[in-house]
């Protein structure tokens, strides 16, 4: 009944003081039923990604609203890189969350009120200290938990071993956060696309060391080995999202 209310209706604004970006290469037949109608893996050859954004967000709130209003907060998300085509023909690359993990419970009960991003409560710690980042998150049950080190000083890093990309350039393009996160609304059979906007866009390659990720432990991804594509960070950008539009499928209810 209150379908309409996860559209993203408010535009909202934010301050990203950290943000690292793994994105991982996965045989593309084994993301496409991850997608819903309407959605196709942003793929590379035959391969797709899912990426795994970890952001350090200060004052999240209503655009228009002062920053003092703000919610700060963790997050960390899982998202299929995919595309979507409108009824005019354009591409759109973007993302369709799989889970969102945060250190608010605000979060939590306003994210999933509003939005389709399945936000759930983690314990999540993020510190900086001598250009070394470190992340851990843990989850209730063990099933999202991450522990990473990305070194800040190896900016510009090279690719990690076994990337399948051939050099930083074609990387780059796969880094988030790209331009659309995309939502399916099974109500009306409907794609709802939030625009994001973003000044000061320049994410640098950054090595990590990755200690623990357990999401990808289960079905499907447990099938195939998760490869590190490429690691990516952004620091103190802002950012806006725009209220989200819906276009309705072939075949779907208007």
């Amino acid at each position: 009944m209150f379908h309409w209310l996860k559209r993203h209706p408010i535009a909202i604004s934010a301050f990203f003081r950290h943000s690292l970006i793994l994105t991982y290469a996965f045989p593309k037949a084994l993301l496409e039923p991850l997608l819903p109608p309407g959605l196709v893996p942003d793929s590379y050859g035959d391969l797709g990604f899912v990426a795994i954004a970890t952001v350090q967000t200060q004052g999240l709130r209503p655009t228009g609203l002062p920053k003092r209003l703000g919610a700060d907060f963790l997050l960390t998300g899982y998202r299929i890189l995919a595309r979507f085509q409108t009824h005019s023909g354009r591409s759109l690359r973007g993302l369709r969350i799989l889970r969102s993990d945060t250190d608010r419970r605000a979060m939590v009960l306003f994210g999933n009120l509003l939005t389709h991003y399945h936000y759930r409560k983690a314990v999540a710690r993020l510190e900086e200290s001598n250009g070394v980042l470190r992340i851990d998150i843990q989850t209730p049950e063990g099933e999202a938990d991450l522990s990473l080190v990305a070194d800040l000083n190896s900016r510009p890093a090279p690719l990690p071993d076994n990337s399948p990309f051939p050099c930083l350039k074609e990387a780059k393009r796969f880094a988030g956060p790209l331009p659309f996160t995309f939502d399916y609304e099974p109500e009306t059979h409907s794609i709802v696309r939030i625009e994001g906007v973003r000044r000061h866009w320049n994410p640098q390659p950054v090595k990590v060391h990755v200690l623990r990720n357990t999401f990808f432990r289960h079905a499907p991804f447990h099938s195939a080995k998760p490869v590190l594509a490429s690691a990516y960070h952004l620091e103190n950008l802002p950012y806006r999202w725009k209220r989200g539009l819906r276009e309705p499928l072939p075949g779907g209810l208007r």
